[in-house]
């Protein structure tokens, strides 16, 4: 086989479909969130207002984290030279663990390098030793959900999206006796629409199963005290483990799982992407630290956010922009076409100064392309204006999406 040929192939197909991945070289300013400088491929830097970034309440910008990063960075230096269990578990890890535990009000909580890997070695290790095994998924759950029950090597159910009835359905069919996990999102991050976190639960312990519930996409914008939609919602205590990260409200890096210490233990001890992996950073642990202790003492901030949201999205609907009328922070505008959403996005970028990444398959089904949109506190209504104003006139210029928002 020509193998340089069988990768030209591949890439190229990629391009013909619309779906090749290109990356905007963008620099973050701090202080200035959410305005980035976008450094083209001529060399020439301009600066661009971004919307599409998952640091949802601009925690990345926060001089309280930047001040608990700076201080450990001088205290303990950049990496731990160590996993969690040779010379890689700091104080700072500790106290994070801690604090994530409290703001589930779980036992224990264990924190990962990434959202992606804590749902890898979760699912995959529960999936893994208990015997006999059935994973109950959520049609339309994240990628690293997916992978961490494949890995597990359980037996796999998968139950449509939000549909509690069908996953009543699908447990009914399986012997009461056998261990059983129920794993769904709160937050869907490309439709945003939020999960029946509570009937899901009701069918969950019909059945006797562990629930897993993914807050990636909710941590720190929803509840009393940031910790989600569960929290929001009253429901947190019926949940077996939480998974979140640390990346996205709370703009820092690595992922987390909380819930009853035993369990936790066993994950542990067993997860192999935790046992052999270098620990987090102190430096990005620390930060993420004074991340969860602001928003959890600063409700005005996720309520600032909220507002942005229901203006840009009234704004969208006001201008005929194809915008899903989802119920949680996530905004998508629907293209319908990969060519067409590329094409988007770089008018957008290069007459606009406006960044908004295309989303085309995988990450969602052919024929559903769109944009991403999210709002932060920071994103003034002269933002809003001029991204609902560049996107009326791209739109009625290329004539994507001629009919009514899904």
């Amino acid at each position: 086989m020509d193998l340089n040929a069988r990768f030209q192939a591949l890439i190229s197909d990629m391009k013909l479909e619309g779906r090749y991945r290109t990356f905007i070289e963008l620099e973050r300013i701090a202080g200035a969130f959410p305005t980035a400088l976008w450094h083209a491929p001529d060399g020439r830097q301009r600066r661009v207002t971004v919307w599409c970034s998952n640091d949802y309440l601009g925690m990345g910008q926060n001089p309280e984290v930047l001040a608990a990063m700076h201080h450990s960075l001088d205290l303990s230096g950049a990496g731990t030279g160590g996993t969690r269990n040779i010379s890689g578990t700091n104080r700072q890890h500790v106290a994070l663990e801690a604090a994530l535990a409290d703001l589930h009000d779980k036992e224990s909580a264990l924190i990962f390098t990434s959202g992606w890997i804590s749902n890898l070695a979760a699912l995959g290790t529960l999936g893994r030793v208990l015997p006999g095994c059935a994973i109950f998924s959520d049609a339309l759950n994240h990628n690293s959900m997916i992978e961490g029950i494949r890995r597990s090597g359980a037996e796999r159910f998968i139950f449509r999206h939000n549909d509690a009835a069908h996953l009543d359905e699908l447990m009914s069919q399986v012997a009461p006796d056998r261990p059983k996990i129920v794993a769904f999102e709160s937050v869907y991050s490309m439709d945003g629409d939020i999960a029946p976190i509570a009937t899901l639960c009701d069918v969950a312990d019909k059945h006797g199963a562990i629930t897993y519930l993914d807050e990636v996409h909710a941590v720190g914008l929803y509840g009393a005290r940031g910790a989600g939609v569960a929290e929001r919602d009253g429901v947190a205590h019926r949940l077996t483990l939480i998974e979140g990260t640390l990346a996205k409200a709370f703009g820092v890096m690595g992922g987390y799982v909380a819930g009853p210490a035993l369990i936790m233990d066993v994950i542990r001890s067993m997860a192999d992407s935790f046992i052999f992996t270098t620990s987090l950073c102190p430096h990005l642990a620390a930060g993420a630290l004074a991340a969860v202790q602001h928003v959890a003492s600063h409700p005005e901030e996720r309520a600032a956010q909220a507002r942005n949201v229901a203006k840009l999205r009234g704004l969208l609907q006001q201008a005929g922009i194809p915008a899903m009328d989802s119920p949680s922070h996530i905004l998508p505008v629907m293209v319908g076409d990969a060519h067409l959403c590329k094409r988007t996005s770089d008018l957008l970028l290069a007459e606009h100064n406006i960044y908004v990444q295309p989303i085309n398959y995988p990450t969602v089904p052919r024929g559903t392309e769109r944009l991403r949109i999210t709002a932060t506190p920071f994103h003034t209504e002269a933002h809003m204006r001029a991204l609902v104003d560049a996107l009326a006139t791209i739109r009625r210029d290329l004539g994507w999406m001629p009919g009514r928002a899904a």
